[in-house]
């Protein structure tokens, strides 16, 4: 009697808290946001507002041979950690032919530091060599899939196509840019350029997780 009054309550248990079994397995997005883009799908083209007033879109970079896309935002510590080393890709991989292309995805009534006053001041500071764009309606995060920030895209223009190639982490050492011993993007852009497919296209993106509109 003692055993089946114990299995009535360890299934109770269950049934009133299932999340406690799974918690670790759900994704982390809520539940109105698009799945997003995976490595081999087309990118679609889009159009946002830089940090300099002027619209944005994939299409206006005519000899670029792909793009490093970066969601990246003002307040976030992970963010903040990758900032110098984001302007080195980016000054290393555009005359390549693969320029960054960062974007915040945040919603600024929730963190006014990632207002776009703010986002025009931060990249004023640190001199950003490449495009600061305000994704205000989060449409082109949710196409993408991003979840965080940093969260970077590796893509290529492959036969009037823009194609996803790496998706991602930065590289394997958010807190100390001297002892990173995978680097993931730039590991990606290489293999690309010699034609090669990209080793690891895909690794778990660590930061800030992006605040969504309501």
């Amino acid at each position: 009697m003692k055993k089946k009054m114990g299995l009535v309550l360890s299934l109770l248990v269950g049934l009133s808290f299932p999340s406690l079994a799974t918690t670790n397995e759900l994704p982390e997005v809520p539940s109105n946001r698009l799945v997003g883009y995976g490595v081999g799908d087309a990118v679609a083209d889009f159009k946002l507002k830089n940090v300099d007033g002027k619209m944005v879109s994939l299409k206006d970079f005519d000899t670029a041979k792909g793009f490093i896309v970066v969601f990246i935002s003002n307040h976030c510590p992970f963010s903040k950690s990758y900032e110098d080393r984001v302007i080195d890709i980016d000054k290393k991989y555009a005359p390549q032919g693969y320029p960054v292309i960062a974007i915040n995805p945040n919603d600024p009534e929730a963190y006014e530091e990632d207002s776009f006053v703010n986002m025009q001041a931060r990249a004023k500071e640190k001199g950003y060599t490449y495009p600061y764009l305000t994704d205000n309606s989060q449409v082109v995060t949710k196409a993408f899939g991003a979840m965080r920030t940093p969260h970077a895209f590796v893509l290529n223009k492959e036969n009037g196509k823009i194609i996803v190639h790496y998706i991602g982490a930065i590289d394997d050492n958010p807190q100390d840019p001297f002892n990173v011993t995978k680097h993931y993007v730039t590991d990606a852009v290489n293999s690309l350029l010699l034609g090669k497919p990209v080793v690891t296209p895909t690794t778990k993106a660590i930061g800030c997780a992006i605040k969504w509109k309501t």
